[in-house]
């Protein structure tokens, strides 16, 4: 398989054939530059033109193929390959194009500071930015992040994807592999060295790195553990709060947690014990989702809206 994509109008007509050989009839530069970029991607490969590139950002990791003469385009036309998803995972950090003035926003900015300030000294606290989509809320955390990092703490992020809805804990696992360091080209067995190396500190038996490392699709002998699949499913989310709880015994925790309006529910069980564990704990939580997201986390004396 080879594709091609370019970005750009599209003049679509009436069906053409019948049955299932029916299809629209497409015309117009775009879909003319697409299979142009079709024709000179490699099997396996996908081909993308300058139209796309500049919609997605830092989101993909790119190869730059130059620019390449095709057949009815007077220009050469500059083309880059796609090699796969990158590292950047915030979707505004990735389709931001430059820092810009945060303007209007100081007094959410001196509160988010003011919570910061009372979870290092050891009262735990939880912030909710609620918020249409574009109103800054991302950009907030941002903010944050850059107002203390000059200060000694551990911030850990995670991000809930639209496509990731029914994916089990998919937050906590990207996180994971990020922070365990894993390479595209890391064999099973550096993987599971980098787990323990990250892990160690935080376990308190045996058996949770198991089911960290089975969480991960590593090899591990969780399944081999004599535990109802409750029960296992019961220590690996204890396994995760018994980490934050190390990580906070070194230095406070700032915990950014984006776009929750996108949980899965087994991701949405372990905020809910996050929320309410921290309230004991040098950790700051923020919290990020869209105004239709139901939650029972207000009212709580820690947690500020």
């Amino acid at each position: 398989m080879r594709l091609g994509i370019a970005s750009g109008l599209v003049v679509v007509g009436d069906l053409i054939g019948v049955g299932a050989a029916q299809e629209r009839g497409v015309v117009g530069e775009t879909p003319n530059l697409a299979a142009r970029l079709q024709g000179l991607a490699r099997p396996g490969t996908l081909v993308i033109a300058k139209s796309t590139r500049r919609q997605i950002g830092a989101l993909f990791e790119l190869e730059d193929l130059g620019s390449q003469p095709l057949a009815g385009f007077d220009e050469p036309q500059r083309v880059w390959r796609v090699i796969g998803e990158s590292g950047v995972l915030s979707r505004f950090e990735a389709l931001r194009s430059e820092a810009t003035p945060l303007v209007g926003r100081d007094e959410e900015i001196d509160l988010l500071l003011r919570r910061w300030q009372q979870a290092k000294a050891g009262e735990g606290r939880v912030v909710l930015l609620s918020g249409e989509p574009g109103i800054v809320k991302s950009r907030l955390t941002v903010e944050l992040s850059q107002a203390i990092q000059s200060e000694p703490h551990t911030r850990l992020r995670y991000f809930c994807s639209p496509h990731h809805q029914d994916s089990t804990l998919y937050p906590f696992i990207i996180q994971l592999e990020r922070a365990a360091g894993f390479a595209r080209d890391d064999t099973v067995e550096q993987k599971l060295d980098k787990l323990q190396g990250l892990l160690a500190p935080g376990i308190s038996d045996g058996d949770e790195i198991e089911v960290m490392a089975e969480l991960l699709s590593l090899p591990s002998s969780a399944a081999s553990l004599n535990l109802s699949p409750q029960r296992r499913r019961e220590k690996l989310l204890e396994a995760v709060l018994h980490q934050l709880a190390a990580l906070a015994r070194t230095r406070p925790v700032l915990m950014i947690f984006e776009d929750t309006h996108w949980i899965d529910p087994t991701t949405r069980e372990l905020l809910d014990l996050i929320l309410d564990r921290v309230l004991r704990l040098p950790v700051l939580v923020v919290v990020t989702f869209r105004p239709e997201f139901q939650h029972g986390w207000t009212g709580q004396p820690h947690v500020t809206t």
